[in-house]
């Protein structure tokens, strides 16, 4: 299986995060020897292959659930009126 390519966000994004923390390593730590300077490369360097691995990937996404085409139907109990109730409203419409 063949690896993905780097898009050229992540390039982007990894390079500045390399060189960004790197200038700020060596301007916080104050070192000046070889070794001090390599820990400080290597640091950044795998800070800047982070950030351009956590960059999203166009197309990385799932897709969203399928909705159903038509919506479901909806079934509204109402209480049903009572014998008595309905013979009332019989009589009243009756009398009058």
């Amino acid at each position: 299986m063949a690896m993905p390519r780097p898009t050229v966000a992540q390039f982007v994004y990894g390079s500045c995060a390399v060189i960004l923390s790197t200038l700020a390593l060596l301007l916080l730590s104050g070192t000046s020897s070889g070794a001090g300077i390599a820990a400080v490369a290597v640091v950044a360097l795998a800070l800047g292959l982070v950030v351009a691995v956590r960059v999203p990937v166009p197309g990385s996404r799932r897709p969203a659930p399928a909705r159903p085409a038509t919506p479901l139907p909806v079934r509204a109990t109402l209480p049903s009126p009572s014998r008595e109730q309905v013979r009332e409203q019989v009589h009243e419409r009756a009398a009058s």
